[in-house]
């Protein structure tokens, strides 16, 4: 019998870079709220038992990606055969709706899914902290989609801590069409110059952080359109923030009602850009 599992996009209300380690990673502090309840950024990986291991895919944001073994989903899956030192055959179907390169974490999620839906079919009773080991070693946003909610992640990002809920203002998400690759934007570092290495402050329970994400300027340096996109939103009445290391943008809004308002005006202007509405 198949069985499905939602994999939401997420977004980085902080992203504090606090500096470059030995291994060559950059120490990162992030509170990270994953977007469940949004279906337009909400990809769905289906699963049933098979004679053999196939991937599939679908939707308007799969143009492009590997079905080989490269794809997160299928890494995702022979790590758990590894985990469970068998076969896990199944046919697997994911349904992709989140912009590639884009920061809103798709693959991530799309990887933290297989884990726990194989974790399901196949009835090998892991625990969270195991999926979490696994997720670490598929990529640095992969644990925080195994928990869920709102998230502080330490390190690359790999070492999550469940959060209060973090209530999300009215926001906007745009995807102007581009895609920035994660390493141009971390290699543009040394040519920007480091942010001041600032850490979190504190904050009481459910309280949110600051509004802020240090590869804005980085992700400029490698992608310049980004800034047009920034504008476009400041002109709105928006408080835009990249989303990771782009190439969309959330801007929150003071009310619903002024989010919807520039939804419509910035769908008139640039009628290519894909706008998604989250939050109150």
């Amino acid at each position: 019998m198949a069985i499905s599992l939602q994999a939401p996009a997420k977004f980085n209300r902080f992203l504090g870079i606090l500096g470059r380690r030995a291994d060559g990673f950059h120490e990162l502090e992030m509170v990270t709220t994953v977007l469940d309840g949004v279906p337009e950024l909400t990809d769905t990986l289906q699963a049933e038992p098979s004679e053999t291991m196939s991937l599939t895919l679908s939707g308007p944001m799969s143009e492009g990606l590997a079905v080989d073994e490269s794809n997160l989903v299928l890494r995702a899956w022979r790590l758990l055969e590894q985990e469970a030192q068998r076969s896990l055959p199944a046919s697997l179907h994911l349904e992709k709706r989140i912009p590639q390169g884009g920061g809103l974490g798709g693959g991530s999620s799309d990887a933290a899914a297989a884990l726990k839906l194989g974790n399901e079919l196949f009835n090998l009773e892991l625990s969270q902290r195991a999926l979490l080991q696994l997720a670490a070693r598929l990529g640095s946003d992969v644990p925080l989609f195994i928990l869920g909610g709102s998230v502080l992640g330490l390190g690359r990002g790999e070492r999550v801590f469940p959060l209060r809920a973090i209530p999300l203002e009215p926001l906007l998400i745009v995807h102007p069409g581009l895609h920035v690759g994660t390493p141009s934007v971390y290699l543009a570092l040394s040519a920007v110059g480091y942010p001041f290495p600032e850490a979190l402050p504190s904050r009481g329970s459910g309280e949110a952080p600051p509004w802020r994400n240090d590869l804005s300027g980085a992700a400029i340096y490698a992608c310049p359109m980004l800034s047009e996109v920034r504008q476009a939103l400041v002109e709105s009445g928006g408080d835009p923030l990249l989303c990771g290391s782009g190439s969309c943008w959330a801007a929150r809004y003071s009310t619903a009602e002024n989010r919807n308002n520039a939804t419509g005006a910035i769908r008139h202007t640039h009628p290519s850009w894909g706008l998604w509405s989250a939050g109150a």
